[in-house]
C-alpha cells in the first residue's frame, strides 16, 4: 500500500529526546507547543499540511515531500523520515511489503533492516529483522555494522510504516516553551547567533535595536533579524524594536569621561532592553556578549554593566571565540548578510577601559539625564519582522531628503548635465563604473547619491547599502535637489561644477 494514499505524502517526526523524557504533563504542553509551531510553519511555507500528535511520534501529511525541509527548521523536532510504505502490522504484510518496496534498492549492495514497535502485535522487532532480512538476502548482501541501505520498519497502533532515511532536525525544545526575552541586537555574527541558540532552547524573543548609524544601517540590522524571524521562529510573531540612540549618545558624551563611554553606551542599551523587555513581560536579557572579545567584555567591564539592569542577563556566546560564532552563522544563515553589516558600537578611539568597578561606571553614568533614553525608548519603531516584505526593506532605507554634514555626494549623470550644474563639492561617476569600483571607496563615510529621476542613484545606493555602505538616493532626482538647494539659500542658477 503507498504512504501517499492518493496525493500525499505522511512524513513521520521524531520529538527532540528532552522533550520526550520530561514528565507527562510537562511533555504533553511541550508536544502541543511542537504541533502548533510545526503547523505555523507549515502553513507560511504554502503548505496544505495537517499534523497529527501521536505521542512519541508526530506525524504530518503533505502534498509535497519537500516539506521535510520546512519542518527540520522547527524546534523541537530532532529528526524525520519520508514514510515509503504502510501496511496492517502482521508479520506476512510486513516481509510482503517489505520485500516489494526494497528489493530493487538493495539489490548488489549491503543493507540491514531496523525494526521498532510500540503497540502489542503479535511478534517481536526480532522477527520482523530476521523474516525481512531472509527475503531480501535474495537481493542484497547484510552488513549490520556499514550497510549502504537500512530498511526501518515501525508498528504501531496496527499499522506498520517504512522509510530509509533520517533527515537531521533542529533538535531543542519548543519555540515558546521557555518563556519569553528580549535581545540585543546589533546585525553582526554575534548577536544573532546567541538570538538563535535562546531560540533553539524555547524562548520567544523580540528584538531590541540601538541604531547609531542610520536608516541604512537599520536596514542591514532589520534584513538579519528577518532571517531569523522567517526561518527559525515558527509560532512566533517576532517584533524588532528599533530606537534612535542618536540622542542618548549626545548626552553620553556630554556627561561621560572618554574612556568610560564605551562601557556607560552599553550600560544604557541595557536599560533600554530592560524598557522594553517589563512592556512585553519578558523575563531576561539575551546580548552577544563573549569574555574578552572586545574591551567591553572583560570579565570586569561585564560585571559593571550588568548591574544596569535587574533583570537576568543571558549570554549563550560567553565561551565562543569569533571563528566558532560565525561558523555557527553560517549554520544558520545570517553570516552572508552579518559580513555587510557595519557594527557602530564602537563610539571612542582613545583607550577605553578594561577593568571597571561597578562604582566608578555608575558614578560616569549618574552625570547622563537617562530622561533622554526614555524618550527615545518610548518614540522607538516597531517593526513586524514577519510581515515585512522585500520592498519594505527596499523603500524605507533608500531615499534621503536632506544631506547631513560631512557627506559624500556623488553625481550619477552625464558628463554635460554636471558641468552645467551640480550640487557644490559633488563628485562625478559614471554609474557603470560606480557600480564597479564602489567597493574601493571608504565604508567609514556616508554617501549621498543622485540622478536626474533618481533610478540609477537608488538602483546604486541599495547595492552600497547590501555591500555594508551609509548609502542613500536623494529623494525626487535633481529636481528634488534643486529644491533642497533653494530651501537652504542656495541659489540654483548659480551653482556651480565644483
Amino acid at each position: 500500500m503507498s504512504a501517499t494514499g492518493q496525493d500525499r505524502q505522511l512524513l513521520l517526526v521524531r520529538v527532540a529526546p528532552e522533550v520526550a523524557t520530561k514528565a507527562r504533563r510537562t511533555r504533553r504542553r511541550f508536544q502541543r507547543c511542537l504541533t502548533e509551531n510545526l503547523r505555523d510553519a507549515l502553513r507560511t511555507a504554502g503548505y496544505a499540511a495537517s499534523v497529527h500528535d501521536r505521542w512519541g511520534r508526530l506525524f504530518v501529511e503533505a502534498g509535497d515531500a519537500s516539506a521535510a525541509g520546512v519542518i527540520a527548521t522547527v524546534f523541537g523536532a530532532a529528526s524525520l523520515s519520508l514514510v515509503e510504505a504502510r501496511c496492517p502490522a502482521t508479520l506476512d504484510d510486513i516481509v510482503r511489503v517489505g520485500e516489494r518496496v526494497y528489493a530493487e534498492r538493495v539489490r548488489g549492495r549491503t543493507f540491514a533492516v531496523r525494526a521498532r514497535r510500540s503497540g502489542r502485535e503479535a511478534f517481536r522487532t526480532r522477527d520482523v529483522m530476521v523474516q525481512l532480512g531472509a527475503a531480501l538476502d535474495r537481493y542484497g548482501d547484510v552488513n549490520l555494522d556499514h550497510p549502504d541501505v537500512t530498511v526501518f520498519v515501525e508498528a504501531r497502533d496496527g499499522e506498520a510504516l517504512f522509510f530509509s532515511d533520517h533527515v537531521a532536525g533542529a533538535g531543542g525544545l519548543p519555540l515558546g516553551a521557555e518563556g519569553r526575552a528580549v535581545c540585543l541586537f546589533s546585525g553582526g555574527f554575534d548577536s544573532p547567533v546567541a538570538a538563535w541558540l535562546l531560540l533553539k532552547r524555547g524562548v520567544a524573543l523580540d528584538y531590541v535595536f540601538c541604531n547609531l548609524g542610520g536608516e541604512a544601517y537599520e536596514r542591514s540590522v532589520v534584513s538579519v533579524a528577518k532571517i531569523l524571524a522567517d526561518r527559525w521562529s515558527h509560532g512566533y510573531r517576532p517584533v524588532l524594536h528599533a530606537i534612535d540612540f542618536t540622542r542618548p549618545l549626545e548626552e553620553l558624551r556630554r556627561a561621560v569621561e572618554p574612556r568610560y563611554r564605551q562601557v556607560v553606551l552599553k550600560r544604557l542599551m541595557y536599560r533600554a532592553a530592560e524598557a522594553v523587555a517589563r512592556e512585553l513581560r519578558a523575563t531576561a536579557i539575551v546580548t552577544g556578549e563573549s569574555v574578552g572579545q572586545v574591551s567591553s567584555q572583560t570579565l570586569d567591564n561585564l560585571r559593571a554593566i550588568g548591574e544596569a539592569t535587574t533583570l537576568p542577563v543571558l549570554r549563550p556566546l560567553i565561551g565562543f571565540d569569533k571563528i566558532e560564532i560565525i561558523a555557527r552563522a553560517r549554520t544558520i544563515g545570517t553570516a552572508a548578510v552579518s559580513a555587510h553589516v557595519r557594527e557602530y558600537c564602537a563610539i571612542e578611539q582613545a583607550r577605553p577601559v578594561t577593568h571597571a568597578s561597578p562604582q566608578a561606571v555608575a558614578d560616569e553614568e549618574s552625570r547622563v539625564d537617562l530622561a533622554v533614553l526614555d524618550e527615545a525608548v518610548a518614540a522607538r519603531k516597531r517593526l513586524d519582522l514577519r510581515a515585512l516584505t522585500a520592498t519594505d526593506l527596499i523603500q524605507p532605507y533608500l531615499f534621503a531628503a536632506d544631506i547631513p554634514d560631512g557627506a559624500v555626494v556623488l553625481d550619477c549623470r552625464e558628463p554635460q548635465h554636471y558641468e552645467a550644474w551640480c550640487w557644490p563639492g559633488a563628485e562625478r561617476w559614471d554609474p557603470v563604473d560606480l557600480a564597479e569600483r564602489f567597493p574601493a571607496l571608504d565604508k567609514t563615510r556616508r554617501y549621498i547619491l543622485y540622478c536626474t529621476l533618481g533610478l540609477h542613484s537608488g538602483y546604486l545606493a541599495e547595492a552600497m547599502q547590501r555591500a555594508g555602505y551609509e548609502a542613500y538616493s536623494f529623494k525626487g532626482g535633481v529636481r528634488g535637489l534643486q529644491a533642497y538647494a533653494q530651501s537652504r539659500g542656495i541659489p540654483v542658477a548659480t551653482l556651480q561644477a565644483r
